[in-house]
């Protein structure tokens, strides 16, 4: 089975790399966000291709490398669907593949309105040693992390997240509110998150030039993200939360770079993350697709 995965994520890989190097990229503003959402989606036809990683430290337990790739793309103009994989590394223990996710966001209103809703709907199928971090729910905490990856291998997860995006653009910023309900399809009770951005481009008027390190290409903000307990236990008793500023950098080759340190709000949180990425849209993939089968009928 491990044989399995890693050719499987070899495959996906090498896959990556083709698409990024030799098709033409799309020019496009993107958020600089590694938790929340706002509300744009991706444009219909085009397929953006992300690697992020988490490192995290870890009180009374070693330091932890966890990492993911994402393919999201632009079904159309109101659903964009995504899929993700998983691993994680941690000191002094072992690298494992984690599981994989299948994120859907459906945007119900076309228009640009003061607040834009996004619904969104997500399947995972992980096992208990992940550790990327992408969302917070139920009563997550730090000392979760310290099971060793070979017993946390064993508790297999099969997930349904729901969550509601609400978000704005006003003057240039961004503000966006995410509300995350998830439940485990066990028997297992549901649990409660949540998400809260701000972001703004460095200047808002484009350089009429072509340029690496104008203004307009960094955006920068602050997201704050954090558990909010369980049915039977809801609110901020035994909770983590994190405060983080983020960063990103869209490059005019169509590579965009983020980077975000966190810190843990309270004793039950880590007390620091770093996460960086970098991803890559790739515009016209559908019509390369239909062309590509379609000179081979």
């Amino acid at each position: 089975m491990a044989s399995i995965y890693r050719r499987t994520l070899l495959g996906f890989f090498s896959f990556s790399l083709l698409l990024v190097f030799y098709l033409a990229p799309a020019l496009a503003q993107e958020n600089p966000y590694f938790v929340a959402y706002d509300h744009y989606l991706e444009e219909p036809g085009n397929l953006e291709i992300e690697y992020f990683s988490t490192f995290g430290s870890q009180r009374g337990g070693n330091s932890f490398h966890a990492f993911w790739t994402e393919f999201e793309y632009g079904a159309t103009a109101w659903w964009t669907t995504e899929l993700y994989l998983d691993g994680q590394t941690t000191f002094n223990d072992s690298t494992v593949f984690t599981g994989f996710r299948w994120e859907n966001r459906f945007r119900p209103l076309q228009r640009e309105h003061f607040i834009n809703p996004v619904l969104y709907v997500e399947y995972e199928n992980k096992n208990g040693a992940d550790k990327i971090l992408k969302e917070g729910e139920g009563h997550d905490l730090e000392s979760d992390f310290l099971v060793s990856n070979a017993e946390a291998q064993k508790e297999h997860i099969h997930e349904v997240e729901l969550k509601l995006i609400l978000s704005s653009t006003f003057k240039g910023w961004n503000l966006t509110e995410n509300t995350l309900a998830a439940k485990n399809l066990s028997n297992s009770p549901w649990e409660f998150g949540y998400a809260l951005g701000a972001s703004r481009p460095l200047a808002l008027k484009a350089s009429a030039k072509r340029c690496t390190f104008c203004p307009q290409n960094f955006i920068g903000g602050v997201e704050m993200y954090g558990v909010l307990g369980d049915r039977h236990n809801f609110g901020l008793h035994d909770t983590s939360h994190y405060l983080a500023p983020v960063l990103a950098w869209n490059l005019p080759s169509g590579w965009t770079l983020r980077i975000s340190p966190g810190f843990g709000l309270n004793d039950n949180s880590h007390s620091f993350l770093m996460r960086w990425g970098v991803s890559r849209e790739i515009t016209g993939f559908a019509s390369m697709v239909t062309r590509f089968f379609g000179g081979h009928q």
